[in-house]
């Protein structure tokens, strides 16, 4: 189902062209499971019009692949992954046609991460672009005083955390 035509990039054409080089009977066994969850939260949300909850495992499973990040085991406190042996990579997600309006999950300063990835998918779950920024920037944006959302909650808009961002990857058009 992962083919690259029209934008819509699937999990299977990282796969075969080996630009994962992880690539792993367990992968694909995962990937298989995800393909079918999309399709499952795209039905939920047409019959209820609310989200089914898999974004961040979505995001976190194609900036894996994507960026060559070993994910950490469940509920590792700060990071979700290690690239390159040693940077720790903290992933969130959000699935939206347009970020306006829409927040990123709680970043807290509690926790180390070295970077900050945000994957942007589309309402087919599909990746349209991954943004990165380092922990100090992402933590002196928080720090500015005036925010509710960033102050307390630990918070950023989608739009902040891509300006202080660097796009890393982007879908073809």
């Amino acid at each position: 189902m992962l083919l690259v035509a029209s934008n819509i990039i699937t999990f299977e054409f990282y796969f075969q062209t080996g630009m994962n080089k992880k690539t792993t009977n367990n992968n694909i066994e995962v990937q298989q499971i995800l393909e079918d969850a999309k399709a499952l939260a795209i039905r939920y949300k047409n019959l209820t019009g609310k989200p089914l909850g898999i974004t961040g495992e979505i995001g976190e499973f194609t900036a894996s692949i994507l960026l060559d990040i070993e994910l950490s085991a469940a509920r590792q406190a700060g990071y979700d992954g290690i690239r390159n042996s040693a940077e720790k990579i903290q992933i969130k997600s959000r699935c939206a046609d347009k970020l306006t309006g829409h927040r990123v999950g709680k970043i807290s300063d509690e926790h180390e991460f070295d970077y900050l990835v945000f994957v942007w998918l589309d309402e087919q779950f599909e990746p349209k672009a991954i943004y990165e920024a380092h922990r100090e920037d992402v933590l002196s944006e928080l720090n500015k005083p005036g925010s509710t959302a960033r102050n307390v909650r630990g918070q950023l808009s989608a739009r902040k955390l891509i300006s202080i961002s660097k796009e890393v990857w982007k879908a073809e058009l």
